[in-house]
């Protein structure tokens, strides 16, 4: 049995992947820009994160560029038969290492080659569409054509499934009339709660949702608060908010990220973590504080 296995499992598509993931961005250098400051480190990840169970990784050719995929076909491939690798299209990065759209037809396609040059496959699991419109969130804007050229990819057999990252309620269904969608990325944690009723109306429909930054945009005082319940219960902030994030939603796949191999342990780790009903309202409470 898994390390992972209380987290339990959801479907990606025709995928039932862990709930508890990881996300290969944080392998490339610093501003994910570059080469790993160590490479053997960040292979070693890589097979600690499958070793213990993780059968969906999050990456993506823009991280790097190229980086994250090289090192994950360096240290996987031939991939475990049940292993499900997510990646995202929309951006492209420059010599500068600024981030920059690469959001036309004709940028998606190229794109879709990289990855599977890159990731050395023939067809890709899942390819998010990054939106674009917003840096810091999602915001409005059409995608049909962008969704077109994806599922025209899909009839031809080098993607099997397709999702969105950074996508309002609005683009989700609008995207949803054009081809199936398995799952939304989105930034979402205890303190960023914009889209609650989104992952539920997901959950109805059985679509993923995929939250990142776990400790994103706490302010000083509710970081001080979820350290202290984390320390009540001998866990650490991060595990905290990665079991709180289980016990949200069943639909909810995490894919926290680290260089870490010790970090990389006490992510798995918040799949063993209980949180008594007592923690939970505390931890809510948190949620709706300023600081």
């Amino acid at each position: 049995m898994s390390m992972i296995d209380r987290a339990g499992t959801f479907p990606v598509g025709s995928h039932n992947v862990r709930r508890l993931g990881y996300g290969a961005m944080q392998l490339a250098g610093p501003g994910v820009f570059g080469p790993p400051k160590d490479r053997d480190t960040a292979l070693a990840v890589l097979r600690l994160a499958v070793e213990s169970g993780v059968n969906h990784i999050d990456t993506s050719d823009f991280y790097g560029p190229h980086v994250t995929n090289q090192l994950i076909r360096e240290a996987l491939h031939p991939y475990p038969d049940d292993l499900v690798i997510v990646t995202k299209v929309g951006a492209r990065r420059g010599a500068d290492a600024s981030w920059n759209p690469a959001f036309s037809p004709a940028e998606l396609v190229q794109a879709v080659h990289d990855n599977l040059r890159n990731l050395a496959l023939e067809v890709l699991d899942v390819v998010n569409l990054r939106v674009i419109y917003g840096v810091h969130g999602p915001v409005e804007g059409p995608i049909a054509e962008q969704l077109a050229a994806l599922a025209e990819l899909q009839r031809r057999g080098l993607v099997r499934h397709i999702g969105l990252s950074n996508a309002t309620p609005a683009q989700i269904a609008e995207a949803r009339r054009i081809c199936e969608i398995v799952c939304v990325q989105n930034h979402y944690n205890l303190i960023q709660r914009d889209d609650d009723a989104l992952i539920d109306d997901l959950a109805r429909h059985g679509i993923a949702y995929v939250p990142y930054f776990p400790l994103g945009g706490f302010t000083p005082l509710q970081s001080s608060e979820l350290s202290a319940i984390a320390a009540e219960i001998g866990a650490t902030p991060m595990q905290v908010a990665l079991a709180w994030l289980l016990h949200r939603a069943a639909n909810i796949l995490l894919i926290p990220g680290t260089s870490s191999l010790a970090h990389l342990r006490e992510n798995l780790a918040a799949a063993d973590l209980v949180l008594p009903d007592e923690v939970l309202t505390r931890l809510n409470a948190i949620g709706r504080k300023g600081g």
